[in-house]
């Protein structure tokens, strides 16, 4: 390393580059000296390069010497780059706030759209956008994101509970309006509290109760056999793995692994990967799909491609059945996610453990799955003998099968 050399500005000291120039002479890097509380401090500066020279150098030493004797401003270099990075932190965030202070919640939603177009199902992005277009827009779109507050919420509330709409669906626009204020939250747009929080969120259980029984089943696929193949595909498929309709569409022929006889789900919910056993019936009809395997997808749409929702054929279907008829409530009403519930309820009733059917459906936590456990055969009952078996060689805790001496008590103890 090169040695260093002395200016004739006290404190201010320099060593040359070895090879690089700056002009005609080698190029020089500049550092000052002082003490400090009665300790010596070297702190370096920068090529000449740079703009560095004895001069400015000399000038850089004196203004920290004038800080040391006035307490006024930074007293080390590291000191005064410290109080920059804060200060520039400082104006970053002053003008991140003045921008989001002028930006409509419109503005700010559209950047939420694009990401959840990219990140959710084609049902779930699309329901979100309807949501937001009818109820959310008119009372929140123009206002300033940082204005927005419980009472516009609380406004939207009202105006969907007096059309008429469910608690679910009033829940699920509030969620939307959380989702995007998490989503100005991740990417530094927005520093503040979330005005959803504030507001009470409308209670509802949307829960399925209804699922087909064997005999029911049957009578769908028959009639979807004769009406669209494709359509009776995929609620076979539904009905014996019980994959939700996106897991459906995103299977490739990769995914079916007919020499252990299983399917494979990937692009799940939950974002896990699960193996799931396929039924005789199942990999019969899958034999005969893959005879023609013109697309990479199992169940493409007309051009190919991945569908996006399921064939209005399963609604006529239904609606020729009459399942739905002079039913109001949505929990009771037979649609595709029912194919799904029926597999769960069918394998519960069965009596398959309740993890196994966790695992089988892909749910995250176990209280999803604990719905079903009203339809296990006799488990209750089951339960109580079980004890009694384990118990019957074991009399009463604390008699002996004698007669036990009581001993009593004296008046006035107890």
């Amino acid at each position: 390393m090169a040695k260093w050399k002395y200016t004739k500005y006290p404190g201010v000291r320099y060593r040359e580059h070895p090879t690089r120039k700056h002009g005609v002479q080698f190029d020089k890097y500049f550092s000052i000296r002082y003490t400090l509380d009665g300790k010596r401090h070297e702190e370096a500066l920068g090529w000449a390069s740079e703009g560095w020279s004895p001069q400015s150098a000399a000038e850089e030493l004196a203004r920290l010497k004038k800080a040391q004797r006035t307490g006024e401003g930074a007293l080390t270099l590291a000191e005064r780059r410290e109080m920059e990075n804060v200060r520039r932190a400082e104006d970053i965030k002053l003008k991140k706030e003045q921008e989001i202070a002028s930006t409509t919640f419109n503005i700010i939603w559209e950047k939420y759209f694009l990401n959840s177009q990219h990140e959710k199902a084609y049902k779930s992005w699309d329901t979100e956008r309807h949501l937001y277009k009818k109820w959310i827009q008119p009372f929140i779109g123009e206002v300033f994101f940082t204005k927005v507050t419980a009472f516009h919420l609380e406004k939207i509330k009202k105006e969907m509970r007096d059309a008429s709409l469910s608690p679910r669906s009033i829940g699920y626009a509030l969620s939307v309006v959380r989702q995007v204020f998490c989503y100005a939250s991740d990417h530094g747009i927005f520093e503040g509290v979330d005005p959803v929080s504030l507001v009470k969120m409308p209670h509802y259980d949307n829960r399925r109760i209804r699922f087909l029984t064997h005999s029911e089943a049957e009578i769908l696929l028959d009639v979807l056999c004769f009406s669209s193949q494709n359509t009776h595909d995929i609620a076979l498929i539904a009905l014996h793995c019980g994959p939700r309709a996106g897991e459906i569409f995103s299977l490739t022929w990769q995914d079916i692994d007919f020499s252990q006889g299983l399917v494979t789900f990937r692009d799940t919910k939950n974002k896990y990967v699960r193996h799931i056993p396929i039924t005789k019936r199942v990999r019969k009809m899958l034999e005969r799909r893959s005879d023609d395997r013109s697309s990479a997808l199992v169940f493409p749409d007309r051009n190919g491609g991945r569908r996006k929702k399921v064939s209005k054929a399963f609604e006529r279907t239904i609606k020729e059945l009459g399942w739905n008829k002079g039913i109001d409530d949505p929990r009771q009403k037979v649609v595709f996610h029912t194919l799904r519930h029926t597999c769960a309820s069918w394998l519960v009733m069965a009596g398959v453990p309740l993890y196994t059917v966790k695992e089988y459906l892909g749910h995250k936590q176990i209280s999803q799955t604990e719905r079903y456990a009203h339809l296990a055969p006799d488990s209750l009952k089951q339960a109580t003998e079980a004890l009694n078996k384990i118990n019957s060689h074991k009399s009463e805790p604390g008699i002996s099968g004698k007669a036990k001496t009581v001993v009593g008590l004296k008046k006035g103890e107890v």
